[in-house]
């Protein structure tokens, strides 16, 4: 798997998503979980679906244990109210 590099890694924004440190989304990154969830949000998608595999791993800076899940979430919904502003 590959590690991520990304500088969301160190987005102050993170800090207030839940730890997840169990589970099959230990160590994915919620940076990459939430710009799949931004995109998923600016597209208006409605068949929402979150393959924890195909994410990379992280355990750097302001995304360490946290959840994937609730960044794809946050991103989903940032993404939505950005759609509405284009």
């Amino acid at each position: 798997m590959k590690i991520c590099q990304k500088e969301h890694r160190h987005w102050l924004s993170f800090q207030s998503l839940p730890i997840d440190q169990g589970g099959h989304g230990r160590h994915r990154c919620a940076g990459c979980a939430y710009e799949r969830g931004y995109q998923a949000g600016l597209n208006r998608d409605e068949d929402l679906s979150l393959d924890l595999d195909s994410l990379d791993e992280s355990q750097a800076s302001i995304v360490r244990h946290k959840s994937p899940h609730a960044a794809f979430a946050q991103g989903y919904q940032d993404g939505i109210h950005a759609s509405y502003r284009d």
